[in-house]
């Protein structure tokens, strides 16, 4: 049974956008910190960016200035605004606790960036 539940990904051309979702149970929620992580082709799982339960963002540096990581109370709702899309950004993205723990892995929703 997997905790988290991605959604939003597609394939978009290059400097595109997408909203990735990441539906939340209530008990995580509140206490704690919540990341996207993402797994490029023959890549490690990376860590992309987290958000803190006060709504403190870290953004890490390849995606810095392209990525807005934020979340909604009232629905229990990661989520992660990505502009500017490269082919560089093709990856499963997947949502976990921070530090991540692997037995909370999700699906993951699927990105491609291609034109």
């Amino acid at each position: 049974q997997a905790y988290f539940v991605e959604s939003g990904g597609g394939s978009v051309q290059p400097g595109g956008s997408l909203r990735l979702s990441c539906a939340v149970p209530e008990n995580f929620f509140s206490v704690a910190v919540m990341a996207w992580y993402r797994e490029a082709p023959g890549k490690q799982r990376e860590f992309v960016a987290r958000i803190a339960p006060n709504g403190n963002p870290l953004i890490t540096l390849p995606v810095k200035g392209r990525v807005k990581i934020s979340k909604d109370n009232a629905q229990n709702m990661v989520y992660l605004q990505m502009y500017d899309l490269t082919p560089e950004d093709t990856a499963v993205y997947y949502c976990n606790v921070y530090p991540r723990v692997d037995a909370y892995w999700g699906r993951g929703t699927q990105v491609t960036v291609s034109s």
